[in-house]
Order: C-alpha cells, then sequence, then structure tokens
C-alpha cells in the first residue's frame, strides 16, 4: 500500500508541474528573503489559479510565520507553504464512499469526467468487497450508458439504466428502488452533463437531486465533479452547482500535466466543500483518495519521501 501511494504521489507531482515551476523559480532565490520575494510568491499562487484572497492570506501568514521561526531556506518555506495551504482544505465529516449504505449522486459541466469516475469508484469499491449498484441517469448521450456497460462488466456491477431520452429523475427512481431491495452497500448514479449557464437544465438536475433524496431510503450525496484544466472557470462552475444543489463535496479530475491545481484551494476557500478523490489519469490506480497535505507538497514540490 506504502508503495502504492509512492507512486500515486510521483504521479500527482508529475501532474502538477505547471504550478511547481513557477514556485521553482521563486525558490531558486540568493541567501536572504527580501519583501519582494513576498509579493513575487502571491503572485505566483494567484496564476496558479488559487484566487486573490486566499493567495494574500497564505503569503502574508508564511511571512509572519517565516519572521516567528526564523525560516529563510528554500525547504523550510516550501514544508511551510504546503502546511499552510492544506489548511485552506474543509475536513471530511461525512465520506459518502466510506460510510455504508449510501447513494452518491455525480454532477458537473460536459467533459468533466463522471462517466470515468463513476466506472473507477465502481471498480474500487466492488474490490473492497461492497455491494455496489451503478444507476445510468445520463440518457440523452448513448454513449455514458455504454461507458457504464463496459465498467460494469470489468468490476462485475450491476447497472440500471432506462431507454435513450428517457426522463432521468424516473431513471433515479428505479435506481433508489433497486438499492433499497437489495441492500447495496454503495449506489453510483450518472448524470448528464450540463452548462452550469443553463437555468433550464439546472432546474432539470434539481428536479433529479430531488427525486433521489425523497426516494432513497439511505443518506443521498451530491458530489461535484471538477475538471482541473479549466482553470478558474471550474470556481464559476462549483458555485454555481452549489447555489442550485447544495453540493456536499468534490471529485477533482485530470490533474495530469496541464492543470495547474491550484483551482482545488481556490474551491476549497470559497465555497467550504471538501475534496473527496483526485485523478491524474485514466487507470484505476490513478484515482485516490485525497490528503490535503500530500497534495500540497506535490503542487510546491516537497519531497515525496516525507509522505
Amino acid at each position: 500500500m506504502a508503495k502504492k501511494k509512492k507512486n500515486f504521489f510521483g504521479r500527482l507531482k508529475s501532474g502538477l508541474s505547471r504550478s511547481r515551476e513557477a514556485l521553482n523559480e521563486l525558490f531558486y532565490m540568493g541567501g536572504e528573503v527580501d519583501e519582494s520575494f513576498w509579493e513575487d510568491l502571491e503572485d505566483t499562487l494567484v496564476m496558479g489559479d488559487m484566487g486573490a484572497e486566499v493567495s494574500m492570506q497564505v503569503s502574508d501568514d508564511l511571512h509572519e510565520q517565516a519572521a516567528k521561526e526564523n525560516l529563510k531556506t528554500a525547504p523550510q518555506l516550501r514544508e511551510a507553504l504546503a502546511k499552510r495551504l492544506a489548511e485552506v482544505f474543509p475536513q471530511v465529516e461525512y465520506d459518502p464512499f466510506e460510510e455504508s449504505p449510501s447513494v452518491v449522486l455525480f454532477v458537473g459541466i460536459n467533459g468533466a469526467g463522471k462517466t470515468t469516475t463513476v466506472g473507477k469508484l465502481a471498480a474500487a469499491a466492488k474490490q473492497e468487497g461492497k455491494s455496489v449498484l451503478i444507476g445510468g441517469a445520463d440518457t440523452f448521450r448513448a454513449a455514458a450508458i455504454e461507458q457504464l456497460d463496459v465498467w460494469g462488466r470489468r468490476a462485475d456491477v450491476p447497472i440500471v439504466t432506462r431507454e435513450r431520452g428517457a426522463d432521468p429523475a424516473a431513471v433515479c427512481y428505479d435506481i433508489c428502488d433497486r438499492a433499497k431491495k437489495e441492500g447495496t452497500d454503495l449506489t453510483l448514479i450518472d448524470t448528464a452533463g450540463r452548462l452550469h449557464t443553463s437555468p433550464e437544465l439546472m432546474r432539470e438536475l434539481q428536479k433529479i437531486a430531488r427525486v433521489t433524496r425523497k426516494r432513497s431510503s439511505v443518506p443521498v450525496s451530491v458530489v461535484l465533479v471538477i475538471d482541473a484544466t479549466t482553470g478558474q472557470n471550474g470556481l464559476l462552475q462549483a458555485k454555481e452547482f452549489n447555489d442550485a444543489l447544495d453540493v456536499d463535496g468534490l471529485i477533482v479530475t485530470k490533474l495530469d500535466g496541464t492543470a495547474k491545481g491550484g483551482i482545488a484551494v481556490a474551491i476549497a476557500h470559497e465555497l467550504k466543500l471538501p475534496i473527496y478523490c483526485i485523478g491524474v489519469g485514466e487507470g484505476i490506480d490513478d484515482f485516490q483518495p485525497f490528503d490535503a497535505l500530500d497534495f500540497c507538497r506535490a503542487l510546491v514540490g516537497e519531497n515525496e519521501g516525507k509522505v
């Protein structure tokens, strides 16, 4: 398990290289940490998609800590920065992927990675010995159901769906009924991607969530899947989805090379939503539970040997 975690950390570091390269330039300083260093640090955090407010807070706090504790070297400052950034992320109080039984409704825009995420989580939960049910409530995109079928066969997990064009809320009704009848540990429901700027589609999603929560006999969590490569637009998405649905938490995907990674910090700071999992690639092993300190150490370039 430790080797698997270290391998994942290595892939995460590789995936967050864009953010780390900018910080590397900053930390290759001489022996003195002057005022310009702190200004440059704040600017670098902002350019890493973290947002102005949290970047200013973190930079100011680190400046104060460095003065109190006489932190001067790059390793000292990197470690302090990683720990301070980790404090931004809320603790997970209820993890729907660990608690049983539970129902999870996945939402997000087109292309965020919802269907693949559902498949990976189903396979992982099945490997852990849980009974799993996949719900295909994306009845508009034929490929979504086909993708879930592939994952279902691969993981030996049953799928509940209807014909293309069916009412997705009705599909959720069927899914909850079956989960209750079979006493399923974990039920994962995929929904159609939709633009957060479309009021009509968001109202439909509200109906889906309302029906699912009303019909389910076990706790229902609404989880927003965010594509990290969308940058600051991801924060706008998260705000709109959260306003409409009262989102419980996040999954951040595609932290595999083009993403800056700081958007995860910005969303956690702005919305106070926990992150359950992150993805750094297409394989099942490239998808792991979120650890704030590990993530922040990878983001700022900490040594993976410390993890």
